[in-house]
């Protein structure tokens, strides 16, 4: 499904291929000979996504351009089934495996790798052929790559990243999720006037 959202369309190459029940919404570009699979969602929300060449989306991934963070997918970069990437830069030849995490100002490097449930945090700079281990944590600039039973040193890191003001632009307080919620539906509401495009 192709969506017009706030006036941009998406623009996929003619030798790229969009599952018919994918949703692409926005200013998307979609560059030759990627593949876009079934159930994915490829949505920008106030700031544009860009996917290079001989890219595959797999099933039910997520992929969110955010205003303040474009999203950014190199050439040859595999998103697996299920994972979940907002306002990040991968550069090319990436393997994000299955229910992988790549969260706002993040950047992944060339060949790097993100494993099955592996998270790369907000503003984490993963160099490149750096692996992210299954179901482990990358955290901070330069990434450190902790198991995610060792939540404090995650916390120690993540902590002044501050990702309720880096993504919200709500200072952390007791109430902040009034605030962050209200924001985020007010700035959702832009989708009620989404336009299908290949009905």
């Amino acid at each position: 499904m192709l969506i017009e959202h706030v006036g941009a369309s998406p623009r996929i190459d003619p030798t790229a291929w969009v599952a018919p029940n994918a949703t692409v919404a926005g200013d998307v570009v979609i560059g030759p000979n990627t593949r876009v699979l079934f159930g994915a969602v490829l949505t920008a929300d106030g700031g544009p996504i860009r996917v290079g060449s001989e890219c595959v989306v797999m099933e039910n991934a997520v992929l969110r351009g955010t205003r303040k963070h474009p999203l950014r997918l190199g050439d040859r970069v595999l998103v697996g089934p299920r994972a979940y990437l907002s306002g990040c830069t991968i550069e090319d030849e990436v393997f994000l495996a299955t229910g992988s995490t790549v969260f706002n100002a993040a950047q992944i490097g060339r060949r790097a790798e993100v494993r099955v449930n592996g998270t790369v945090h907000l503003k984490t700079v993963l160099a490149e052929e750096t692996v992210v281990p299954i179901g482990w944590v990358a955290v901070g600039d330069p990434a450190e790559i902790l198991p995610p039973d060792r939540h404090e040193e995650i916390w120690s890191i993540q902590m002044p990243l501050d990702f309720p003001l880096e993504v919200f632009g709500v200072e952390r307080s007791d109430d902040m999720m009034t605030e962050i919620m209200t924001r985020y539906v007010r700035g959702l509401n832009t989708h009620g006037d989404d336009r299908r495009l290949d009905s």
